[in-house]
């Protein structure tokens, strides 16, 4: 089993869980999160005033799924998610040793 966490612009969201349900993930947790890497942010002009924005908005996407699906997985977020563009995001990929379904008490693959 494998965690895949994503961090991806904003608007990108729909395409990406529409691409991870396609590919059989059935489920998913998003977070707002804020941060740069080479983008290194941007300035912007607020009501006459220029100031630096150093973070900015992203999402956070994490999903665990079996090692049999890791590719697939990887490769839809990698298709749907890019622009083109700097600052597109990451995906990290982390081992997950356990899992278990808090209601029924299932562990592990039948857990996801």
């Amino acid at each position: 089993m494998k965690i895949v966490t994503a961090i991806i612009k904003p608007f990108k969201l729909e395409e990406v869980r529409d691409a991870l349900t396609a590919v059989g993930v059935h489920g998913l947790t998003v977070t707002e999160v804020k941060g740069y890497g080479r983008q290194k942010g941007h300035t912007e002009i607020y009501r006459g005033a220029e100031y630096a924005v150093s973070f900015l908005p992203k999402l956070k996407i994490e999903v665990a799924v079996p090692a049999e699906l890791l590719d697939q997985v990887v490769d839809a977020i990698t298709a749907t998610a890019r622009t083109g563009q700097i600052g597109d995001g990451k995906i990290f990929v982390t081992t997950l040793e356990q899992a278990v379904r808090i209601r029924t008490g299932e562990t592990d693959a039948d857990a996801l």
